[in-house]
């Protein structure tokens, strides 16, 4: 009898460490269990924020990318019209050195003699003068007309104000210098006197 009683406990010892190992196996897979979880909900987290990271950064790029596009279509477009700018002005310097040339020719013209013998000097002299002036208008340089026109000081220099009945203030009465216009650029403006 005793020893059935012994072999009772010990078949209850076996089973109460039979029923504590396997509670243990489950608590260490609950916690297993757990901390995957908790390791996938890190991960996720960690992902969440590493994937808003770089869409911050993609779009950074993106924007840094457009704004040097846009730099370059300006750079372009800039270079384009100096290029077309030095093509179109190419002979502004000549023809600026060229306008003295030009008023020396007209006042000489203005004061050439009524002699007979040099008659056909000064016909010469107006065909060159002519042919000098069709060469620059045909490279785009005009005369101003001035006289009977509104002063407008980006084409006019106001030397004198003078009194006029005939014209209203304003207007500009006497030219005492031409003014050019190289296509659509001043050359130089001309030198006036405007009724006041």
């Amino acid at each position: 009898l005793f020893r059935s009683q012994e072999n009772n406990n010990a078949e209850e010892q076996v089973e109460v460490h039979e029923t504590e190992a396997a509670e243990t196996v489950v608590d260490s897979e609950h916690t297993e269990a757990n901390g995957d979880t908790s390791e996938q909900t890190t991960e996720q987290v960690v992902s969440k924020e590493e994937l808003d990271r770089v869409q911050a950064h993609a779009d950074d790029q993106t924007q840094r990318l457009l704004r040097a596009q846009a730099d370059f279509d300006n750079f372009r477009r800039r270079t384009q019209k100096e290029k077309e700018d030095l093509a179109k002005y190419a002979s502004t310097q000549l023809i600026t050195d060229l306008i003295p040339v030009i008023d020396n020719f007209e006042r000489a013209m203005a004061t050439k003699p009524d002699h007979p013998e040099l008659e056909s000097f000064g016909k010469g002299i107006d065909m060159i003068f002519r042919q000098l002036s069709d060469v620059l208008k045909s490279a785009g340089l005009t005369t101003m007309e001035t006289v009977g026109q509104p002063f407008n000081p980006e084409f006019h220099q106001a030397v004198m104000q003078v009194e006029s009945d005939e014209h209203e203030e304003g207007i500009i009465v006497e030219e005492l210098q031409k003014g050019y216009v190289l296509k659509d650029k001043v050359l130089r403006p001309a030198m006036v006197k405007v009724s006041g």
